[in-house]
């Protein structure tokens, strides 16, 4: 049974950092496309970045040169690392793993505010 546990979602002023963690269980993550998504209240859920199995990464706008996707393939864990936090990165945040077929965790919230 496939598994994806995302932690480390909290509030944190603007300007600060968060890490996210994605724990799987049931499938190799090196072995999956591994996104991480976001939906903020009353909108649709958007990508925010994602990492291959050869370790390319892609990154929406809004995240290139503050969010870093990486990848531990001895944890089986996929991180975010978000830097110069603002409010509208407030969001619940999802891991996603893309094979065959796609699964998803069932999210953290992440609240940007002063």
């Amino acid at each position: 049974q496939v598994q994806l546990v995302e932690s480390g979602g909290g509030l944190v002023q603007p300007g600060g950092s968060l890490r996210l963690s994605c724990a799987a269980s049931g499938l190799t993550v090196s072995r999956y496309v591994m996104g991480w998504h976001r939906q903020a209240p009353g909108q649709e859920r958007e990508l925010v970045a994602t990492i291959g199995s050869s370790g390319s990464t892609n990154y929406a706008d809004s995240a290139k040169g503050r969010f870093t996707i990486s990848r531990d393939n001895a944890k089986n864990t996929v991180y975010l690392q978000m830097n110069s936090l603002k409010p509208e990165d407030t969001a619940v945040y999802y891991c996603k793993a893309v094979g065959l077929r796609a699964y998803w965790g069932q999210g953290t919230q992440v609240t940007v505010s002063s």
